[in-house]
């Protein structure tokens, strides 16, 4: 869905069209909705954290808590919606892979019933390698932080 926000085309994602743009599937798709794509500038994206995720079965049974790792790929999963919106018909037969993580900080724990909000910003793009800034909020306090890049290259 696309809309004008500030004279910018603002595009939404519904889960239909997160399972379009990208190839992760449960139990690794870790964004549920998409609330604003803005094409090569930024996205935030939505994950609903749920105990009926497996990784709370083991982390920890008496008090589940999100592993940060999860959090760290929420945000990846959000910039790669970032990417293909940007790239478009570019992106096809193409796959995102992350490159690396750098300042990553968690400050407080996610646990089921949160709803993590995922704010990632494009900070540069050199041909096929691309670096963001992401950021995970649950109720407007940052959770999690971190810059990263990712490579795009054909799905072969």
């Amino acid at each position: 869905m696309t809309e004008q926000t500030e004279g910018r085309e603002v595009e939404r994602f519904e889960i239909e069209d997160i399972l379009e743009a990208i190839p992760h599937r449960y139990p690794f798709l870790m964004v549920d909705r998409v609330i604003e794509v803005i094409p090569d500038v930024g996205a935030i994206g939505i994950k609903n954290v749920s105990i009926n995720e497996a990784h709370f079965q083991g982390h920890f049974p008496r008090k589940p808590v999100m592993p940060g790792v999860l959090i760290v790929e929420s945000m990846a999963q959000t910039a790669a919606i970032l990417v293909a919106t940007t790239l478009g018909e570019k992106m096809a037969n193409k796959l995102v892979y992350f490159m690396s993580v750098e300042k990553c900080r968690f400050r407080k724990p996610v646990v089921p019933g949160d709803q993590i909000e995922v704010h990632v910003t494009k900070q540069q793009r050199r041909r096929n390698v691309w670096k963001f800034a992401g950021e995970a909020r649950v109720d407007d306090v940052v959770v999690a932080e971190a810059i990263y890049s990712a490579m795009i290259l054909d799905d072969e």
